[in-house]
Parts: structure tokens; sequence; C-alpha cells
């Protein structure tokens, strides 16, 4: 006797007398819900002969509803399971609450009728918690249904985006779409490495969610070059301009640099990011030009570097830039050159249509050594001196916040001149 047994039988005692089931539905439902009942496949075959020794077909909460087979006839319909074997599997039947066992004084199983015929009393197995759990297993057993879908579902979507994937990368590479596509099949092939032969559903359904991320990108960039092959369709958008997620961008070279003309080897351009200074960008500086991110502060303001990284890790997922995205930026960039770039792509996400590629791309150039944080602060930081010399508020040396009110920031004065001069068209 256990309190497992012990909880079966008053589960039993309390099904009420007018319940009624199909045993074989029933039946149908236990066995699709075996997992989460501990049952075996060869256990369900045990019962499976137990409930055809029992005459009818629809079992009531009223009746009697123990049946007394002999190991022999158990052992013939069980399609001749051995002695032991049965009696172990009997036991897990018991464990698991599906039937309970009514033993005589001598242990055998027998039944008593009266002069009647009819069975007075029974000594065997008891199939009653059939009855009164019948609703639990058909709940069990939709469980596990949907949970099955839902894994075809996911399996499903993450072929389509691996097929996806792989020939958007192939359409680019063979529509000479500007790009680094072989770090970007690099990391395809990074996400999937991650697949073993027998995933589970959560697995799958986190390795949709980054290759959603890949594909959003890259049908971006697509879109993007698309839109630049076609003057027509760019006519048509009235003039307005959405800044693409191209490594050329205005966003990042408007600090004195000059757009590359690809189609000849002689042009020049001055290697601004040589000429940026070596030492890192002080904290009051980065926060003058991407004030928006402090919006995102957590108790009150960004008084040091790590409340900074804290506030980019929130602004990630409102820019839709995949985990992979950022972490591939931080590992080239580091942290803290990644969580700056992030906050100036934040300052003008309404100029970038597409954040997470615009990362890559930025992440692409700083691993060739062509990328610094400098020119991207110093352009917004122009940007916001224009705003206020165009509106009557011209600041002196020291910076202000937009309104009149004095920060308290210090420039130096190279830092200060480069500031003046006017900007590069």
């Amino acid at each position: 006797m256990t309190l497992g047994m012990m909880a079966s039988q008053a589960i039993a005692k309390a099904v009420p007398e007018g319940t009624h089931v199909q045993k074989w539905k029933v039946f149908h439902s236990i066995r699709e819900a075996r997992e989460l009942l501990g049952a075996t496949d060869r256990s369900l075959s045990i019962l499976n002969a137990l409930l055809s020794f029992h005459p009818e077909t629809e079992l009531s909460g009223g009746g009697e509803l123990i049946v007394w087979p002999s190991n022999e006839q158990l052992m013939a319909r069980a399609n001749g399971m051995p002695a032991t074997t049965l009696r172990r599997h009997l036991a897990v039947l018991v464990d698991c609450g599906l039937i309970i066992r009514r033993d005589s004084p001598n242990g055998k199983r027998f039944a008593r009728k009266g002069r009647g015929g009819q069975v007075e009393q029974a000594y065997g197995f008891d199939l009653s918690p059939i009855v009164a759990r019948a609703e639990e297993f058909c709940e069990l057993a939709e469980t596990i249904r949907a949970e099955k879908n839902a894994f075809r579902v996911a399996k499903e979507r993450l072929t389509l985006l691996r097929r996806d994937v792989v020939k958007l990368i192939e359409a680019a590479i063979s529509e000479n779409v500007p790009g680094n596509w072989g770090k970007i099949h690099q990391t395809y092939q990074a996400i999937m490495s991650r697949l073993p032969r027998s995933a589970p559903r959560q697995l799958i359904d986190d390795l949709c969610s980054d290759l959603h991320g890949l594909y959003s990108e890259i049908r971006e960039v697509l879109e993007s070059f698309a839109e630049t092959q076609n003057p027509d369709a760019n006519e048509s958008h009235s003039g307005r301009h959405i800044q693409n997620s191209k490594p050329d961008s205005n966003f990042e070279s408007e600090h004195g640099s000059r757009n590359k003309k690809e189609a000849g080897g002689n042009a020049t351009e001055p290697d601004n990011v040589r000429s940026m200074p070596k030492r890192e960008l002080p904290l009051g500086i980065v926060l003058d030009a991407c004030p928006n991110l402090g919006e995102l502060a957590q108790g009150g303001g960004i008084r040091h570097w790590r409340d900074f990284l804290a506030a980019a890790e929130l602004a990630r997922p409102m820019l839709a830039i995949s985990p992979s995205a950022w972490r591939e930026a931080c590992e080239v960039m580091g942290e803290q050159h990644a969580a700056i770039a992030l906050a100036a792509i934040y300052q003008r996400t309404d100029q970038i249509s597409s954040a997470g590629g615009y990362l890559r791309s930025l992440t692409d150039k700083a691993r060739e050594g062509k990328f610094s944080t400098w020119p991207m602060v110093m352009a917004l930081l122009r940007a916001k001196l224009d705003a206020q010399k165009s509106s009557g508020k011209v600041p002196g040396r020291p910076f202000d916040d937009g309104e009149g009110n004095g920060t308290g920031l210090t420039v130096s004065d190279s830092l200060f001149k480069s500031l003046q001069r006017p900007r590069f068209r």
C-alpha cells in the first residue's frame, strides 16, 4: 500500500453513480497520454486485456467494475507475455492509478456468486479509475495532441525559414547586391549548428526567432537595393527619403566624410576613422548626442557606463535587432562601443528602415577597421548644433540641452571648432 494507491481508491469511490463512459474511447485517450501518466506500451497491452474481460463496452459508476482473470488468461491475451513481465507491468498500472487491486484473503482472484447467478463478491482488479478519471484522461490526451501539432508547425516554420534565408542570400549574390554575404551565410550556419538531431520545441522556436530576424534584415537590404535600381519607383514616394541599411549611409559619414565612388578605383576620401582620437568617448558627450536613450534608463538617469549598457539592452528589442546581430556587434566592437552605436541608431530610428541590418553593416566595417563611433556621435552633435542655430539659440563652448538650459558639459577647443565647421554636403 502506498499513498498513491490510497489516492486512487479515494478518487474511485467519489465517482457518481450515474456516470457512463465508453471503455475503448477512454482507453484511446489513455494511450495518447501515456507519457504524462507514466505508463508504458506493454503495460497498456495488459490494460487492454483487462478491459476485454469486462463484458460491457460501457462502464458505469454504479456497476460492477471488477475483473478477475488468472495470470494464464492475461498472458494469453497479452500475446504470450512472460509471467514475470506480466507482474511487473501490472504494478505499473497500479502505480499510475489506472487500476486498483482488490485482493482476496488468500491473494487469489475469483468471484462469489449467489443463488441467482449474480456476482455477490469479486476479488481481482478494479476498473473504476477508468470511469472516475475519464475526463482527466481526455484533457491530457488533448494536451498531447496540441503539443504535437505545435511541434509540427514549428518544424514546418523552421524548414520554410531555412529555405527562404538561403534563397535570399543566393539572390543577393547573383544580383551583385552590396554586402558581406559570406559573413551573413556564416551567421546562418552558426544558427543552424545549434540544431541537434532531436530537438525540443522550445529550441526550435528560438531558432525560428533568430532565423526570422536574419530573414527580415536580408529582405530589408534587398528591397532597399531594388528601390535604388528603379528610379520610377523612387519618384513615386513624393521625394520622401527613408534611410536604408546600406553601409554607405549618410548617418555614419555625416561628419566630414565623402561617399565612395565604387565604379572607379581612383576615388579618394579622407580616412576619418584613423583621424579620430584614440581615446574613449566620454559618457557625457555620448549622452548629449543621444538623449533619447536616457528615457529608457532605470533609476532616474544614466550616471555610469553600466547604466548606459542596461538602457541599450532595453532599446535593442524595441529596434527589432535580433540577439545574434547584437552578440556579433558586441564581439567585434566591444560591448561599450556596440552600445554607443545602438544609442546613435535609437536617436535616429525614424530615419533608419532596418536597425538590425544597419548594425550588421557597421559590425562588418568595424571588423575591417573601417568604423569608429566617433563620427556617429560627432554627426549627432553637429545636427543638434545646427538645430539650435536655426532656432536662434547658439550655445557657447558649453553644450546645452536644446532648450536653453546648460548641461554643464564642456568640450575641448578642437572638438568645438570641428563642430563649428560647415557640414559637407
